[in-house]
């Protein structure tokens, strides 16, 4: 399944080089001797976990079915717009991060909030398409990743 969610992700632009620079800016500050192989190898481990690819595939399944005109109104409109107060899908990718621990909600915020490397460029597209999920899922792994490497480093 982990195949699938890889192709996913790179039919929507995004490769796990992408999540691990995320990760690698976000730790370097406090893990000196990180590398950005280390940070690739981590997203690789939390793209393993299978709660991860259900919510992955779940989310990018929305975004395409907005992009498509397939859902209902009033969600439709709710997602394609990504209404700040829809929150679902930052409940989505907190699924995600809370995989290794809560020290990934306080990496997700800040991601969330600032949108830094991939995840802007996923804002910005928003005019071509959907990616009301698809920016927070990214975000969630990038957190859990660094959480992960936090654990571990310590």
């Amino acid at each position: 399944m982990k195949d699938i969610v890889l192709k996913k992700l790179e039919e929507r632009k995004v490769k796990v080089e992408d999540i691990a620079v995320l990760v690698y800016e976000l730790q370097k500050s406090y893990i000196p001797d990180i590398h950005i192989d280390d940070c690739i190898e981590t997203v690789e481990d939390v793209l393993e976990k299978r709660e991860v690819q259900n919510a992955i595939l779940t989310g990018i399944a929305l975004d395409v079915l907005a992009e498509n005109n397939q859902l209902e109104e009033p969600l439709l409109d709710i997602i394609k717009r990504d209404e700040s107060l829809f929150g679902i899908d930052e409940i989505l990718a907190l699924s995600i991060t809370n995989v290794y621990g809560s020290i990934g909600l306080t990496n997700f915020g800040y991601l969330d909030k600032i949108k830094p490397g991939i995840l802007g460029k996923l804002n910005e597209d928003k005019q071509i398409k959907c990616n009301t999920f698809l920016d927070d899922l990214i975000a969630g792994v990038a957190a859990a990743a660094c959480a992960k490497l936090a654990h571990s480093k310590t």
